[in-house]
């Protein structure tokens, strides 16, 4: 992965309040932010994940901000670890996606940005049952997911979604085109050539981040208003 290159802004660790619980997340503001980003990490994943930071990164350097999220609390990834069950439970994972959503909303510094998800793994699959959920939601992005685990959901999605998945990930992209022969919204599916399950081929996650930027600078900032002649 190339490094980003630095950008102006500031970095808070927040606590989240998605309902009975409180979910600890990393806040990325650059200055003159855009929009807001909201990572659904995937299975056994967490907000320190480094794929997904190297995104964000990139989405910082568009001024987008950025939030990543645990979206179970520390009791829960101890027991996700045993018995990986928690991970699978898109519906638990989406309701705590709703929650931080509706966090974003309230917040002082985000609360005037529109809002997009950023899924990977089963995260992909919370963030379409989230959408669905707040259709106020701007845009989906889909690394690697599995969009198939939202089900009944996804001809409800109206976010528009962006599907993206390596080329040798052989099982993933039967998966991934099953799904979104059921979307009904503005959609995309992209399969990255040479690229694996995690995108560590090189260069491969630098499309990613570049495609997701790509997609939620068109959804998410408002478009500049035009000129008008005197």
């Amino acid at each position: 992965m190339q490094e980003a290159a630095q950008w102006q802004g500031e970095v808070r660790l927040v606590r989240v309040t998605a309902g009975a619980v409180m979910l600890e997340g990393d806040l990325s503001l650059p200055d003159g932010a855009r929009g807001v980003v909201l990572f659904a990490h995937g299975s056994g994943s967490s907000r320190h994940s480094s794929r997904n930071r190297h995104v964000a990164l990139l989405l910082n350097e568009a001024k987008l901000a950025t939030l990543l999220i645990d979206l179970l609390t520390a009791d829960e990834e101890a027991v996700d670890l045993r018995t990986a069950h928690l991970r699978f439970d898109i519906g638990l994972l989406a309701t705590r996606l709703v929650g931080a959503t509706d966090w974003l909303t309230l917040h002082p510094a985000t609360r005037h940005f529109r809002i997009g998800y950023f899924g990977a793994s089963t995260g992909a699959a919370a963030a379409l049952v989230a959408a669905v959920e707040r259709p106020d939601v701007g845009a989906v992005v889909s690394r690697g997911g599995r969009p198939d685990l939202a089900g009944s959901a996804l001809p409800l999605v109206r976010a528009p979604t962006l599907i993206i998945v390596g080329g040798e990930d052989f099982q993933v992209i039967e998966l991934n085109r099953a799904a979104f022969a059921q979307l009904r919204c503005e959609k995309q599916l992209v399969v990255i050539p040479g690229a694996t399950h995690l995108f560590e081929e090189p260069g491969a996650l630098d499309e990613v981040a570049r495609l997701a930027r790509a997609w939620f600078e068109r959804h998410l900032v408002p478009a500049a208003p035009r000129a008008t002649g005197t």
